[in-house]
């Protein structure tokens, strides 16, 4: 009876041993899983436009950080190489590969702080299940067979691409805040443009009508500092009804001074008035002396042709977005550059040409057409059609005065 009683007391040392050992495991074990979701922190990099075409408009990335095992890589849904073979017909027939790269993020810190562009990080409001998430989507889109997508400027670029992986890992809804402004492509576009006057005109001169159109404010998100304001007044709506930021704090993690751009000794607008007074001095010339320059002729509608043959390819074969409703096509278009051959023979043999009476009312129809237009012309194409049209009056008289 004894030694059960003492065999008694022994298991339940044991097991009052144990539990506490077991207790204290599970306990560490939690804290250890705590720690480490509260390890990662995932956030969404807007950095500062530069000065280059392809840099005007900023740029998106997503940061991941494993404080734990000492990880700090970003995600860069924006690389591209200009050695891609055919890279500059591809890119205008909208066929532009981009991929996901992934590198330090010390790398990435120091190529925008050279380039003088400033980088604003926006960290990410997720649950450890979404951060795994998120980290499980970025990783599969690495694998040489996701990496590469075909870019579109509008639709599919860097900042999207980011945009929706992170909804993709959240377990709910993202709200974004809504405006009471109204927005179009081409408005944004000028946004960040309006310092670089050349690019914002052969952008415009490529842009059709499409672009002119309202869009929503997902839409608008194709650029990087629009996501940057969204995302910052963005909340998360559960399933369960509560609600939480996405964002829990906005850090300027790249703090330089922009570089300054080469300032153009002459606007487009300043060149387009030039080229108008050419033409009315040129068109006087011919008209005193009763003989047109067909020298000039040439270099005129060769260059008319050749734009109009750019913006046909654009309209017609090309895939980037909204370039196919794009009504400069009635200004710029291939017909001077295939009619130029029989119009400097005529010129020379002293003949008359009808295509300059029909060019005549073709482009007053056009001058009278643009106030009604459903797509915003840059102002510039105002004065360039002007010229052609006085050049065009200036073949008429000519003509008649002999």
């Amino acid at each position: 009876m004894k030694r059960k009683f003492i065999f008694l007391l022994w298991i339940l040392g044991v097991v009052c041993t144990v539990l506490p050992v077991k207790a204290t495991e599970s306990g560490r074990q939690s804290m250890v899983e705590s720690f480490r979701a509260d390890s990662i922190q995932f956030s969404l990099l807007t950095c500062a436009p530069g000065n280059e075409i392809y840099e005007l408009f900023g740029h998106t990335a997503i940061r991941y950080q494993n404080f734990s095992r000492g990880v700090d890589l970003v995600f860069n849904y924006g690389m591209f190489s200009f050695n891609t073979p055919n890279f500059v017909y591809r890119f205008i027939k909208g066929e532009t590969d981009y991929q996901l790269g992934i590198m330090p993020y010390p790398y990435f810190e120091s190529e925008y702080a050279l380039r003088g562009s400033s980088v604003y990080q926006q960290v990410l409001n997720l649950r450890q299940p979404e951060k795994l998430k998120l980290l499980e989507l970025l990783e599969e889109n690495y694998l040489p067979e996701n990496r590469i997508y075909r870019y579109n400027y509008f639709y599919d670029n860097c900042t999207t691409r980011a945009r929706d992986q992170i909804e993709n890992s959240i377990q709910g809804k993202v709200i974004y805040p809504s405006v009471d402004w109204i927005k179009t492509f081409r408005g944004i576009v000028h946004e960040f443009t309006q310092d670089s006057p050349w690019d914002q005109l052969g952008i415009d001169l490529c842009l059709g009508a499409e672009a002119d159109k309202p869009v929503d404010i997902r839409k608008q998100m194709f650029s990087p500092f629009y996501m940057r304001y969204f995302a910052e007044g963005a909340y998360i709506q559960e399933a369960n009804g509560e609600r939480r930021p996405l964002v829990l704090r906005e850090d300027k993690i790249v703090d330089v001074e922009p570089s300054v751009a080469s300032s153009n000794w002459i606007t487009p607008m300043g060149a387009a008035i030039l080229f108008l007074i050419l033409n009315v001095v040129i068109g006087y010339v011919q008209w005193k002396r009763k003989s047109v320059f067909w020298g000039w002729d040439i270099v005129l509608y060769a260059a008319q042709g050749i734009a109009g043959c750019i913006i046909a390819f654009l309209f017609f074969v090309s895939s980037h977005p909204t370039v196919g409703t794009n009504w400069l096509l009635i200004l710029f278009n291939p017909v001077p550059l295939l009619y130029l051959p029989f119009m400097v023979y005529r010129d020379i043999k002293h003949k008359k040409d009808a295509y300059h009476l029909c060019n005549l009312v073709y482009l007053t129809l056009f001058m009278l057409f643009v106030p009604f237009s459903p797509q915003d012309f840059n102002l510039t194409v105002l004065p360039l059609a002007l010229g052609l049209l006085v050049n065009a009056a200036s073949h008429v008289l000519v003509l008649n005065k002999k």
